[in-house]
């Protein structure tokens, strides 16, 4: 399945115990259809507050259900908040993780002297003046394969902190500014710390240098500050042709607009 949620009301991805995530209430919706308990898998697991746009799932079920059924089934037992785009049985060898060959983000902020009431929850406000020229020039150096061991959390898990970024675009509409990344995989918090260093550059803050300098120390404790987490987008994640799943188009959060 291709979902699509706003992460302001929930915790995360990951089911908990004791807080409403967006697994549990995707869970409970399709075991509604599929008339069974069942477990779903992610391509990434979101942090709290942040948002999907292109997140893929799979699950296991002996139901036999149609396409739309999936789809329009567990829409209906779903939140407003939660969508499912699109259904397509996989092959047995699929999986929503570990068979994805790169994922695209998004981190929208919006610069402007006042806050917004509307773009509260969807975007990161700053008062303070961004210019995109020297946040560009400071994104190339990060293009390419590198080790991220300053964007990535202290808590990370990875057993690796090499990772390949393919393009790190810097794009300005109006007071808008939206950085669209896209790599073979992403360390936890890495788009947010990406985010939080690019801007202090943007303000002036830092030199455009700072990202190579950050590169090269290997440090996280050097690392600056963690953008908040209600600008970042899980936008798509690619897989193999062999699996033939639905690409609904690039997903951009303006779009609305």
């Amino acid at each position: 399945m291709g979902i699509e949620y706003d992460g302001s009301r929930y915790s995360g991805w990951q089911t908990q115990h004791h807080a409403r995530s967006v697994q549990q209430t995707l869970e409970q919706a399709i075991a509604s259809v599929a008339d069974h308990a069942l477990r779903v898998h992610c391509a990434g697991r979101t942090d709290s507050g942040v948002h999907g746009l292109g997140q893929v799932v799979h699950f296991d079920s002996a139901a036999s259900r149609s396409e739309r059924a999936w789809v329009l089934g567990t829409n209906a037992n779903l939140p407003d908040d939660v969508a499912v785009r699109w259904a397509t049985p996989v092959a047995p060898d699929f999986h929503a993780r570990f068979s994805a060959t790169g994922r695209h983000y998004r981190y929208l902020i919006l610069c402007q002297p006042t806050r917004s009431a509307l773009w509260r929850d969807r975007a990161v406000w700053t008062h303070r003046t961004l210019q995109a020229a020297p946040m560009r020039q400071a994104a190339a150096a990060l293009v390419g394969r590198h080790d991220f061991s300053s964007f990535r959390a202290l808590a990370c898990q990875a057993k690796s902190p090499v990772r390949t970024i393919r393009y790190l675009h810097i794009e300005q509409r109006g007071a808008f500014f939206e950085l669209r990344v896209g790599a073979d995989g992403f360390l936890h918090h890495m788009v947010r710390n990406l985010a939080g260093v690019l801007m202090a550059i943007g303000r002036g803050d830092a030199p455009v240098s700072w990202t190579s300098e950050l590169l090269a120390l290997r440090d996280r404790r050097r690392g600056g500050v963690t953008a908040p987490p209600q600008g970042l987008y899980l936008a798509g994640v690619d897989y193999p042709q062999r699996f033939a799943l639905p690409v609904p188009g690039d997903a951009d959060p303006l779009s609305v607009l």
